[in-house]
């Protein structure tokens, strides 16, 4: 990403206009929440910014979208390429790649995203059934480097517009969905194809070259970071005594911990049913475009339903959705499956930032409450799918851990449900000590 020739001006804390009027308004809705407050004017569009939301939209792609397609990887790897494997140590090249995306953001910080293409073309070089080499260039170098690429590229978008936000957040992130789309179809077809695994992964690594460096060329930085840094030490101890955010964590915890289940062994189980190989690689994209879909529209729901509510329906649901991964056996059932889990699986996504900031009451410590949240709930996926990989077993017994990818993700849904009840409570408790002190001013 390079920088524009403007002059740039550092981050200021937020400050009335002419009118009176809060820069920072105080709603905590997925609309409203800013991760920035700045002194001047906004461009709100222009060729410089949409060249930016594009080139993080490409970044997306790449970073988040190629690590959701980690269940062709799972699929190959249990069948063709890693055979001396079981499942659950398969799973933990894509459970540590998944977890390192949020852990790596939190210290990201205006780092560039480098070193992406790098670690997929020594993922090529990998030589069959030797895990070490596929776990420290997949695992643990993709794991790094899509961290690096997922924040600045979600946060650049606050450099050039309020108004237009949500438009433009919602536009970047479905950059990830598109990419958990095209890319199982292109690695299904490559690593299956005439080309194998060594130059099937080089190929799959050109492709994202390209697209990251048409990425870096469109992205330009506004904006210098803020001059005071978040205080992680300081946000932790307010979290402490804080019921609603705990209840929060500890419900994402919970969810992740079978979130991934499907994401990582849909495909696998599709062919291990007896479901044709051409359907069962794309079992996948189905549930990513799915994913896609409830993702657009995830702002347009929770208007009218609120933020905690649409979690709390996404999480439950999503949990039963796994407790019916037990019944899958047939080609709709497995369709069905997908496209539901897809949905629901994309609302819970859409809807994490936006949870954050309606439980944070003071909106300069969001940037810390999300980081600490998305770090500590992020190890119920790094544990989820390996667990879900050793219940499976090597005799593929499907419905032990659909059981428990279903029973832990309803337990995070309960969870959430309890957060809602403490933070409703505490809103009417606010309410009522606000209209006692009004009275007590009056008389």
């Amino acid at each position: 990403m390079s920088s524009e020739s403007e002059p740039r001006m550092p981050y200021t804390a937020p400050q009335q206009d002419k009118e009176g009027s809060q820069t920072l308004e105080g709603s905590h809705s997925a609309k409203d929440f800013d991760l920035f407050s700045h002194p001047h004017k906004f461009p709100e569009g222009g060729l410089a910014a949409w060249m930016t939301i594009f080139g993080a939209f490409l970044a997306q792609l790449c970073g988040i979208g190629y690590t959701m397609s980690f269940g062709v990887y799972q699929d190959f790897y249990t069948q063709h390429y890693l055979t001396n494997e079981t499942s659950s140590a398969i799973s933990w090249i894509g459970s540590l790649n998944t977890f390192l995306v949020t852990a790596v953001g939190l210290v990201s910080g205006p780092l560039y995203d480098r070193g992406y293409f790098f670690s997929l073309f020594m993922l090529s070089l990998s030589k069959p059934d030797q895990y070490y080499q596929i776990f420290l260039a997949q695992g643990l170098g993709m794991g790094i480097a899509s961290g690096l690429v997922y924040v600045p590229t979600i946060t650049i978008v606050s450099h050039y517009f309020q108004r237009k936000r949500t438009l433009a957040m919602t536009f970047v992130a479905s950059g990830s969905s598109l990419g958990a789309v095209i890319h199982p179809i292109m690695l299904n077809n490559l690593l299956n194809g005439r080309l194998g695994f060594g130059n099937g992964v080089r190929a799959s690594a050109g492709f994202v070259s390209v697209l990251l460096l048409i990425a870096c060329l469109c992205m330009r930085t506004r904006l210098d970071p803020p001059v005071t840094p978040a205080n992680y030490i300081v946000a932790a101890k307010k979290c402490i005594g804080d019921a609603p955010f705990i209840c929060m964590i500890v419900g994402g915890f919970f969810f992740q911990t079978g979130f991934y289940y499907p994401l990582f062994f849909i495909q696998l189980d599709s062919i291990k049913h007896g479901l044709s190989v051409t359907f069962s690689f794309y079992s996948l994209v189905i549930l990513n475009v799915s994913n896609c879909v409830a993702r657009v529209t995830s702002g347009f729901i929770a208007t009218f339903t609120g933020v905690p509510n649409l979690v709390i329906v996404a999480t439950i649901s999503a949990g039963v959705l796994n407790l019916g991964a037990i019944g899958l056996s047939s080609l709709a059932s497995a369709v069905v499956l997908s496209m539901m889990y897809g949905y629901f699986a994309g609302l819970y996504i859409a809807m994490m930032a936006p949870l954050v900031a309606t439980l944070t009451p003071d909106l300069s410590e969001l940037g810390a409450r999300m980081g600490i949240c998305f770090f500590i709930s992020g190890f119920g996926g790094l544990i989820g799918t390996p667990i879900s990989g050793a219940l499976l077993t090597s005799n593929y017994t499907w419905w032990i851990p659909a059981v428990f990818s279903g029973v832990v993700s309803v337990t995070g849904g309960i969870m959430y449900t309890v957060m809602r009840f403490i933070f409703v409570r505490r809103q009417i408790k606010e309410k009522h000590n606000a209209q006692l002190e009004i009275i007590d001013i009056v008389s």
